[in-house]
């Protein structure tokens, strides 16, 4: 792969190189002030980081480029994702020091992740449809001039929903016949995973995954990165059988006050029953009664399950709008739900 778009970056005394686990502390300080400039708050840790960069299937050495200074100062690093199988979409993520921005580094580390993305077409299924995609808060018109001068169009918002607690919520309403518990790790790590496949594969983005490959991600995601409080993850059991879920953290990244709920997914046969907003309602009454003065979550705009309109009935607002970009790299049969 060549690294042609950095080249008049070298020729100034930048060095290009892929990123390697010392990188963490020069890096995550450089991806905050990216994020104060973007939302007000930094949101990125250390530990979080190298987990995310310990992801299976995921090699620095072949999937990220840093753009450093003379000085050693990290200024910008770009990161390809194809770890899914089948890679049909892969996501580029990438973040520029705020002082260095308008000088080029973005559209070099974009122009060169979007060949490495390139690399995810032999790899797809023969006949899928591949793009490569990205993304930025709506709000922030550097990354999406970027985004949109590399040919990217926008396909998807994303928002996060805020609830402020200015009385005790409501309780929950159960569906007869349901009861609620909390998870137990591991006795309910493998059904907790089936269920959250199942409640989600109608849901836009879904594609199809082996068991295996797909359990292992899973689990590194939710129990090395984002690392749910177990006391907030609780399970809607219809007898022996995982009706519906919920699971938290006891703080959102990008405010300590602020309780998050990383997963509320519903299986179809126990839909339109009020599940979705009692497991809501549970956990928004457990942060309540923990002090926190609010809790949020993130959502698909476009939710096809009515959750949009399950989480305004909780009291929840709009507090920021994602875009997600696509460009395609091959055209053919769409594999994800649309």
């Amino acid at each position: 792969m060549t690294e042609q778009s950095f080249t008049k970056f070298v020729n100034a005394g930048y060095t290009i190189r892929p990123a390697s686990l010392d990188d963490i502390e020069g890096s995550v300080e450089m991806f905050n002030l990216s994020s104060k400039a973007m939302i007000g708050a930094p949101v990125f840790t250390e530990e979080r980081n190298t987990k995310e960069w310990q992801m299976p299937n995921f090699d620095l050495q072949h999937d990220t480029r840093l753009v450093i200074t003379s000085t050693g100062q990290i200024i910008g690093c770009i990161e390809v994702w194809d770890v899914e199988r089948p890679p049909v979409h892969p996501w580029i993520w990438g973040r520029v020091h705020p002082e260095w921005e308008g000088k080029g580094i973005g559209t070099a580390m974009m122009e060169w992740a979007l060949e490495r993305a390139r690399e995810a077409i032999p790899r797809a299924p023969t006949g899928a449809r591949v793009s490569a995609r990205s993304g930025t808060v709506n709000t922030y018109n550097p990354a999406k001039e970027l985004l949109q001068n590399m040919g990217m169009k926008a396909i998807r918002y994303g928002w996060d929903m805020l609830l402020d607690f200015d009385a005790a919520p409501p309780a929950p309403v159960w569906p007869e016949g349901i009861s609620i518990r909390t998870i137990r790790h591991p006795e309910d790590t493998e059904a907790a995973y089936r269920a959250d496949v199942d409640a989600f594969k109608d849901y836009w983005g879904y594609i199809e995954t082996p068991f295996e490959e797909g359990f292992k991600q899973w689990k590194h995601y939710v129990f090395e990165i984002r690392k749910p409080d177990p006391a907030l993850w609780f399970l809607a059991m219809d007898g022996d059988e995982i009706a519906g879920m919920v699971s938290c953290r006891a703080e959102s990244d990008d405010d300590p006050d602020k309780g998050w709920v990383s997963v509320l997914g519903v299986r179809r046969p126990w839909r339109r029953r009020g599940l979705g907003l009692a497991l809501l309602r549970q956990v928004i009454g457990e942060f309540y009664h923990r002090g926190k003065p609010r809790v949020g979550l993130g959502v698909d705009s476009n939710n096809l399950a009515g959750a949009t309109r399950l989480y305004e009935k909780a009291g929840m607002h709009v507090q920021r709008e994602y875009v997600t970009y696509e460009i395609e790299l091959r055209p053919g049969e769409e594999l994800q739900n649309e």
